[in-house]
This record gives C-alpha cells, structure tokens and sequence, in this order.
C-alpha cells in the first residue's frame, strides 16, 4: 500500500481567480503522474469551499474558494481532507455549512471539523481493499472555533508545555486508542503551531510520540508555511510539517514557503517501511515538481531530518529523498 500526505492546500484568492478559466487539474501542476500511484491520498485542505458567507471579523487573511473547486480535488483523486485549522471558518457558519454537503458529494472523507463537538471529533475509515485506514485531525490554532455539543467548529486541542495534562489532550489519546482498534492503520493529522520556523516545538515532539503510543501509524504535520524535518519513533514516522503544497502567498527568501513535498509513504504489510518524499515548488498558483532545484530543497530537509537522528538518502536518478522507516 501507498498512501500520499499534501501540505497546506489553499484554493483561494489569486488561485480560485486563476480556476475561473483554468481546468480543474491546473493547481496540480505535473505532480499527477506522482499523486497517481498512491492508493489513497491525505491533504490539509486550507480554505472554505463556499459560494456565500461572510469574512470573519477581526481576521487579517481569509480563504474560500468556489464550491465548483471540489473538482480540483477530485482532479488528483484526493481521498481525504483535514478540515481542523485556522481557516475553515474563515466565512463564518453559513459557508462552513455550505462545504460539508460539497465534500459529501464528491465522495471526500473529511475530519476535524463539523456541525457540533462529535462530529468535529469523528474519526473517518476508508477501506483500502482489505486494509481500513483511518483519519483523525485536530488543530491547536484557533481555540474561539473550538467546535461544542451545540456549536459548530474545530476538533481543538491544545499543545504546548502548559497543556501537557489538559483533559482534551487525554480525550485525543484515547480516541487514537479506540480508533485503532478499529483500523489497521492509523494518520493523525495536526495543524499545530506557528507559520515560521524549521525547528520541532518540543511539545510537537512530546505529543506526536504520546500519538504513536496510543496508535497512531504516521502523525501528518502541517500549519507551518514551511516544511520541518522527519522523526522516525517505534518504526512510525512523525512528518512535523509538510508546508505549503498550492497557494499564492508571497515568498519569504529565507523560509522559502515555496518549497514542500510529495511525502509517499510505502506500507507493504503490517508497517511502513519507506518514506519518499519528491521535492516540489509552487509556481504560478501551481505545485510543480523541482526539477534542478530538487537536490537543494532535499538538502535543507536531509539537515532537518538529521537534527532529529533520522538517516535519508538522497536517489539522483528518482530526484527523491528516501527515508527508510523501518531500519
């Protein structure tokens, strides 16, 4: 088995304009032929997907998209979304109401965010032939979206030292535990921290190996604009931050939120054996494979990786780095 994990997805602004007149596959750039050989495919899906609503006041940066955009994520066969972050609600209610019946349609799993507490709360499984795989998001930004029994909102959950014991930390472990008795493999999808940074937060350590612990098979990062390194824990690999993988935000020269991923996990059995992660750069409101640029954007992470005792290997002939997760 293959599954695929995406970064930040962000269909708004200059790139919903851009998908006025541009076909629905156009924000993939030549990334396809790579998202096509996954048997399913994870993304953090950074914007609302509505024709109505309202910004939010008090927020400086708002994200929504066409609903006629769920063809961009059937275009590269998108299996599930996270919807647990700090932009899905970005115009009000009314349009997060509006996306759920548009990702439903389109057959999207999607997790982390709904209609009251529960169904923010609710794990999404979707057999893969005989193997369940199973999907769990929660967010750390934006406690005022904080979903409640009778509120819509986020999956939240608070990480940092302070929160180390917080009863809703507690609940997200034992919902791992209870989900994976009913999966065979298990991604927790976290949009947690800050937009800046190549360094793991120490409570992003702590807590992805507590996820492990319960049962997490990968803990799928993102919310930072850039991508951070990989730790390998118990045999599970722990992606802090894939970045952003299509928006049209500015780039900063330093970060380079530009650059990210295709990560590609290889799941043969009972465990993932090899993480592959093809190097890409947003271009015109597009992710493009890196192409020359491959071998320094790989580079940056092999450092990153190596800081946290995690050995890659760099493939020239695939322009991919290899991180072999089962030692």
């Amino acid at each position: 088995m293959r599954l695929v994990f995406l970064g930040d997805v962000m269909l708004g602004r200059l790139v919903n304009e851009r998908l006025r007149s541009a076909p629905p596959a156009y924000p993939w750039g030549d990334t396809l032929p790579v998202l096509a050989q996954a048997d399913m495919r994870f993304a953090n899906l950074e914007c609302v997907l509505a024709d109505g609503g309202t910004p939010q006041p008090g927020k400086v940066f708002h994200f929504r998209s066409d609903t006629s955009n769920v063809a961009v994520l059937a275009a590269a066969a998108i299996d599930a979304v996270s919807l647990a972050n700090n932009h899905v609600l970005d115009y009000g209610e009314a349009a997060f109401h509006e996306m759920l019946p548009v990702l439903d349609r389109a057959g999207l799993l999607h997790a982390g965010a709904g209609p009251d507490l529960e169904a923010a709360r609710r794990p999404v499984i979707r057999r893969v032939g005989r193997t369940a795989v199973g999907l769990i998001a929660f967010t750390d930004n934006q406690p005022d979206w904080e979903a409640a029994p009778d509120r819509p909102g986020v999956f939240y959950v608070p990480v940092d030292e302070r929160h180390q014991d917080d009863a809703r930390v507690q609940d997200l472990l034992a919902l791992v535990r209870r989900t994976r008795a009913r999966a065979d493999l298990l991604v927790v999808s976290a949009h947690w921290g800050g937009n800046w940074g190549a360094e793991v937060p120490p409570a992003h350590r702590a807590l992805g190996r507590a996820l492990v612990d319960a049962g997490a098979d990968v803990v799928f990062g993102h919310s930072a604009h850039i991508f951070r390194g990989v730790e390998l824990y118990r045999g599970r690999p722990l992606i802090y931050s894939a970045g952003d993988f299509i928006d049209d935000y500015a780039v900063d020269p330093e970060e380079r939120n530009d650059q990210s991923f295709v990560f590609c996990l290889e799941i043969p059995g009972g465990g993932p054996v090899r993480l592959q992660l093809h190097p890409t750069v947003i271009t015109g409101f597009q992710a493009r494979l890196a192409g020359r640029s491959s071998h320094r954007i790989a580079g940056r992470m092999q450092g990153l990786c190596a800081e946290l005792g995690t050995r890659s290997i760099w493939a020239e002939e695939g322009n991919v780095l290899e991180i072999p997760v089962d030692g």
